[in-house]
């Protein structure tokens, strides 16, 4: 027979699944860095940008999420094209899914001011269970678990599309999308986002940002208003005006959830971020709140318009 701790990770295992086929994996700070959210996010001021960061939630609750985000984007100037790679390992658990992600974007210059982007990602997905969890006691009890580790696989797609200005970005995207038409859930279920982001862009040495972004995840909608303060360097370079060397930001998302982001430069290459999050809600009761940094080094280049500020 099955032994109590066994049935327990097994029952435990099926709820993260189900889980994870309502939720979406992201970060808290997505505006640090668009290209984890949309393939449709086009860096045309850089030549190339890489990204890590790591984000805990619910510190204080065992087994809740910790996620792990890589990528990297290459712009090519002459055919206005970007490919990138986008790596997320969501540990819940005994459940970890991992997602690798290849795409493409493509820069339209509608006029002197406006550019339209459009990004399609290829997704592969990877969902297996933590053998170190489980306490065996015979061969029956091996066998299903074994069976239970093989994973599961499968392949989606994501989508989306900005209006862009040097201060303005209006864009869209579906995250998942063959879930959308699919009879069973897969590993991830299908989310919109829709958002629109202002930040000034003048030779103030304080600048002011501020955007929402509505989320659509089954029957499930959120809303998210960020706000932020950006100090950046007052001398201009071939380049333009160099980043922001500090940024601040406070978010709400409904239901009950505040954040903070801080942020700074490192060097003129290397941006590091932190943020935290803390729900209002009946988790409170055990969580700390929600603890994310993220490292971003990108190596600029000389371009024919600079409509996308980091």
């Amino acid at each position: 027979m099955l032994n109590q701790k066994f049935i327990l990770t097994v029952c435990f295992a099926a709820l993260t699944t189900l889980l994870v086929a309502q939720s979406n994996i992201r970060l808290s700070n997505y505006w640090g860095n668009m290209y984890f959210l949309t393939p449709a996010a086009i860096y045309d001021k850089y030549a190339a940008v890489f990204s890590v960061a790591a984000k805990k939630q619910w510190v204080g609750i065992e087994g809740s999420p910790a996620t792990l985000f890589a990528s990297g984007t290459k712009f090519n100037e002459e055919s206005n094209t970007q490919i990138g790679f986008n790596f997320v390992q969501d540990k819940v658990g005994y459940t970890s899914i991992s997602n690798l992600q290849l795409s493409y974007g493509f820069a339209l210059q509608l006029d002197y001011i406006w550019q339209l982007h459009f990004g399609l990602g290829g997704n592969y997905q990877y969902m297996n269970y933590d053998p170190s969890q489980m306490i065996l006691e015979d061969n029956s009890d091996n066998a299903f678990a074994l069976s239970l580790m093989k994973g599961k696989s499968t392949f989606d797609a994501d989508f989306g599309f900005e209006f862009t200005t040097k201060s303005l970005k209006i864009g869209a995207v579906s995250q998942n999308l063959f879930d959308a038409f699919a009879i069973d859930k897969r590993l991830q279920s299908n989310t919109n986002l829709v958002y629109i982001r202002y930040r000034e862009m003048n030779q103030s040495p304080v600048n002011i940002g501020a955007g929402v972004c509505a989320i659509q995840i089954g029957n499930i909608y959120q809303l998210e208003f960020n706000t932020s303060a950006y100090f950046k360097f007052e001398e201009k370079t071939g380049y333009g005006y160099e980043p922001q060397i500090l940024d601040v930001g406070l978010f709400y998302r409904t239901a009950s959830e505040v954040g903070l982001n801080f942020g700074f430069n490192i060097s003129k290459e290397l941006h590091v971020s932190y943020s935290y999050d803390y729900h209002f809600g009946s988790i409170r009761l055990g969580s700390f709140g929600t603890n994310e940094i993220m490292l971003t080094y990108h190596i600029p280049t000389k371009c024919k318009c600079h409509n996308m500020w980091y």
